[in-house]
């Protein structure tokens, strides 16, 4: 969260207001609890890798479609 907010003290190509900071806490938020579910659901470290690999996959894809 502090990577966009360091990146708009240096340039004004970066111009996120507070509802850009809500949504990308409320995606961080949700991969991480993602992440605690498959965690919790699975013991085997290939079930867990594949989890996040496919949330990882689904957050760049909503942050990506988001800033277009």
């Amino acid at each position: 969260m502090s990577l966009p907010w360091l990146a708009m003290q240096f340039t004004a190509e970066m111009a996120w207001d507070r509802a850009d900071f809500l949504v990308f806490g409320a995606m961080l938020v949700l991969a991480c609890a993602g992440y605690e579910v498959v965690v919790r659901l699975t013991s085997q470290r290939r079930w867990r890798a594949l989890g996040a690999v496919a949330l990882a996959s689904v957050f760049l894809l909503v942050w990506l479609e988001l800033a277009v």
